[in-house]
């Protein structure tokens, strides 16, 4: 079965973009890709390198009335999480596909994600838990889950959480937590409860990220890619940038050295060649995005200070059920009967 997959990204991601589909014609031995190019600088360049098993599709290609009606209300980010459920369904009814998976561009596989399929059955819909480190624990705030590995199948069931997420996303979709919602993502919360047919992805291999890797080590065992023994499928490169004085910035979140070496280094590299290859046409592009280095500090601090308020959070949440608990204690003698 040809697995298809879909993802959404502008000029300043298109070297993990084109990292993303390498990795794919590596690993997935049936697939086929389908790339909304969000500028026309990336539709052009993805155009004329024509990379086998992908399709590149412009905005003005997809884009609805009532997705255009909110555009200019929201910024690039949010715009893209708006449109996320629209690229699936646009693939599902546009090439009339019997499945599609949406990816993160900045995610990279290691081994075929096939198996992620197999695993959800007869299930139409499959999700991806952050699985946080008890250290990064952001459920609350960001979700329990992540839209970095979606699958629907073309079913009643697959296309009715489609298009609940679809108009939810149309509504509100927003880089802010505001009555249980944040962005396109928080919405996953509910689907296992009330929509059928949701699977829960539970391969160790799969949903790699930085807020879990002190979780998930990377080891390399001749020349293979684990986790706690098991293949490593995938691994979302989430907050990577490049610096103005060519150094990476990993995000905000403790990385294993040996998650270090056995895929960061490597990917560094594999976006740096990425770069000077498109660069050899396309002078002008910036597909790594670099980020000035003063800004760094505004990023580190403005992460920690935001892992300080879940802290907050926790503790009065631990505090005043303590609290309440204790306050209701007196009443547990009313919970004994006495049968004379």
């Amino acid at each position: 079965m040809t697995l298809n997959f879909t993802t959404l990204y502008n000029s300043k991601y298109l070297a993990k973009g084109v990292a993303l589909i390498y990795s794919l014609q590596k690993s997935c031995p049936d697939f086929h890709l389908y790339v909304f190019a969000f500028d026309e600088q990336s539709y052009d360049i993805l155009k004329k390198k024509n990379l086998s098993n992908t399709t590149v599709i412009s905005p003005d290609e997809f884009e609805t009335q009532s997705l255009l009606s909110v555009k200019e209300t929201r910024s690039v980010a949010e715009y893209c999480w708006t449109c996320t459920p629209f690229t699936i369904k646009y693939c599902l009814d546009k090439f009339n596909l019997s499945n599609c998976t949406y990816v993160d561009a900045d995610t990279f596989f290691y081994s075929d994600p096939g198996v992620l399929i197999k695993e959800m059955g007869d299930n139409s819909v499959l999700i991806t838990p952050h699985n946080y480190h008890p250290n990064y624990d952001q459920s609350a705030a960001a979700g329990i889950y992540c839209v970095q590995f979606i699958t629907f199948k073309k079913n009643e069931n697959g296309m009715k959480v489609l298009s609940w997420w679809a108009d939810a996303c149309l509504t509100w979709c927003y880089a802010r937590y505001e009555d249980g919602k944040m962005g396109d993502q928080k919405y996953l919360d509910c689907w296992p409860y009330v929509f059928h047919g949701v699977y829960i992805c539970r391969n160790q291999g799969a949903g790699l990220a930085p807020w879990n890797a002190l979780s998930n080590i990377v080891e390399s065992n001749n020349g293979a890619l684990t986790v706690s023994g098991k293949p490593l499928i995938f691994y979302h490169f989430h907050d990577l940038k490049y610096l103005s004085d060519g150094s990476w910035y990993v995000g905000g979140y403790d990385i294993p050295q040996a998650t270090i070496e056995n895929i960061y280094k490597p990917y560094l590299k594999t976006l740096l060649e990425i770069d000077a290859d498109l660069r050899k046409e396309h002078l002008a592009v910036d597909s790594l995005n670099i980020t000035a280095i003063k800004n760094v500090g505004d990023l580190k601090l403005k992460f920690k200070t935001g892992l300080y308020i879940l802290d907050l959070k926790r503790s009065f949440i631990q505090f005043f059920s303590a609290l309440f608990f204790n306050s209701r204690r007196k009443y547990y003698k009313k919970n004994y009967i006495r049968i004379n």
